[in-house]
């Protein structure tokens, strides 16, 4: 089996009945959770317990993408059930960001962290971390299994180096935050998420990363003035098989 589960679809903050940004990622048995912002925890469990997690990636440290780490580290520390540490991947800043809610728990009693930008084999996976234009320290993701590639922006602006993390993927998962002629350097548009799949030669188009309230269709059909493969706005509970 291999699917990518949508946890959360919001930037910012979670609209009610949502979480922020967060997906698991499975394939021949391994789960991968990218990212974990906030209220995303709850939904995670609906699909797996805390102890079957075998590896997390974090893009950066804003909220909205790494809250619920330290949801996930109680589980783990609390919890029981797991012998060992998880791996964790991502910039050195997310450890300082997590660790300042957990004053009495050190997030190393549970997590392995791993430095992003860089490459490592995480269980089926070859995965590549390049930095991003954000806020923050960010790395976009590309995670290769035989015969699958998915790529992840998470929440970062336009670069040369998300279209070689995109490459020829079989889904990008990009971050869509702007609507209509807005830019900035340091987030996508919808249409510029439809500009980087179409130059990238990506198969299938997953939009997230939605400001609260937007209409989710328009992102969609902004970015289908550029991409013309199958584009879909990310659901709370969405399921893809891959």
């Amino acid at each position: 089996m291999r699917e990518l589960t949508v946890l959360g679809t919001c930037g910012a903050w979670p609209e009610a009945g949502r979480a922020a940004s967060s997906f698991l990622l499975e394939a021949d048995g391994f789960r991968l959770v990218l990212d974990l912002g906030y209220a995303a925890l709850p939904r995670l469990l609906g699909r797996c317990t805390a102890s079957e997690v075998d590896a997390v990636v974090i893009t950066h440290e804003h909220p909205d993408h790494c809250a619920d780490l330290s949801a996930l580290c109680r589980a783990l520390l609390f919890g029981g059930g797991r012998d060992g540490h998880v791996p964790l991947y991502c910039p050195p800043g997310v450890l300082g960001r997590v660790q300042a809610m957990e004053p009495t728990e050190d997030l190393r009693e549970v997590f392995d962290p791993h430095p992003l930008p860089g490459s490592y084999e995480v269980g089926p996976f070859r995965l590549d971390g390049r930095l991003l234009p954000h806020h923050v320290p960010h790395a976009g993701v590309r995670l290769t299994a035989p015969g699958l590639t998915v790529a992840y922006s998470g929440d970062a602006g336009p670069d040369p180096a998300l279209g070689e993390l995109a490459a020829g993927a079989d889904l990008l998962v990009a971050g869509a935050t702007l609507q209509g002629p807005a830019v900035d350097p340091h987030l996508l548009s919808a249409a510029q998420a439809g500009q980087w799949a179409a130059s990238a030669g990506a198969k299938r188009l997953l939009l997230t990363h939605f400001w609260p309230g937007a209409e989710r269709q328009r992102s969609v059909a902004e970015a289908q003035g550029a991409y013309h493969g199958e584009i879909l706005a990310a659901g709370e509970d969405m399921v893809l098989a891959l």
